[in-house]
């Protein structure tokens, strides 16, 4: 749950895109499509505790979340839920700020959840003691990586790259953003953003969403496999009864 970018492409679509670093046992084979919520939601299942990092809907909503919320956090396990339960417990709610007022965010480890949802784009942090919620500019690109993972220089050469990245792709293309997630670095695999600390913890994957005016893309590239799937979900009118942000 590492390194995500999201990217402008129009006034509601956006390519999101999340590098999962994580241990290769944990990294599923599949899109998981599912029904949550009167919504149809796909997703790749993580095989322990049965969550996921990054969902979308037909009623054009896409979640990711991220390990930590601004700093490394010591651990005080167990906790009372895994961060991608929460991802998907997310999808019964109405409005981000719902959320964050109504969930019970006691007993879990801290994280960083990214919303999509027709040209709006929010971001709630939870730090152990409390929600952090911020709408972002939807028509700018962002980038974040996970704060465990990252010492803040790293997350700050990052961004660095990333911006130059940006100044070199004024309108990117889907291949240019694959280029940055698999590429983008300075050579040295404990920081690049296709990273490896061990046999035993690295990226195992990047995931698209492709986000058009009728319909989302899920592209996952499974790395550990060198595979990859697709699903796509049509786009429907959103009833009073989903979230609407």
């Amino acid at each position: 749950m590492c390194t995500v970018t999201y990217i402008p492409k129009g006034k509601q679509d956006y390519i999101l895109t999340h590098n999962r670093d994580e241990m290769p046992l944990r990294s599923p084979e599949f899109i998981t499509k599912e029904q949550i919520s009167d919504q149809e939601l796909i997703f790749p299942r993580e095989p322990k505790a049965g969550g996921t990092w990054i969902a979308s809907s037909d009623s054009d909503l896409t979640i990711c979340i991220l390990n930590g919320a601004f700093v490394n956090h010591e651990r005080v396990p167990p906790y009372r839920r895994s961060r991608g339960l929460v991802a998907l417990d997310f999808f019964s709610y109405h409005s981000i700020e719902e959320f964050a007022e109504n969930y019970s965010f006691e007993g879990i480890e801290p994280f960083t959840l990214l919303a999509c949802r027709t040209g709006k784009l929010s971001e709630l942090r939870w730090d152990s003691q409390i929600v952090h919620l911020n709408q972002l500019d939807a028509q700018k690109a962002h980038i974040w990586s996970s704060a465990p993972l990252y010492k803040p220089e790293i997350r700050r050469k990052r961004e660095q790259w990333f911006d130059l990245w940006k100044q070199m792709n004024g309108n990117p293309s889907l291949e240019n953003i694959m280029e940055f997630h698999q590429y983008a670095g300075e050579g040295d695999p404990r920081t690049n953003v296709v990273m490896k600390v061990s046999e035993f913890f690295r990226t195992v994957s990047i995931t698209n969403i492709i986000r058009t005016e009728k319909a989302i893309e899920m592209r996952y590239h499974d790395l550990i496999r060198q595979a990859q799937k697709q699903q796509k979900l049509t786009l429907r009118l959103v009833s009073k009864d989903l979230p609407t942000f």
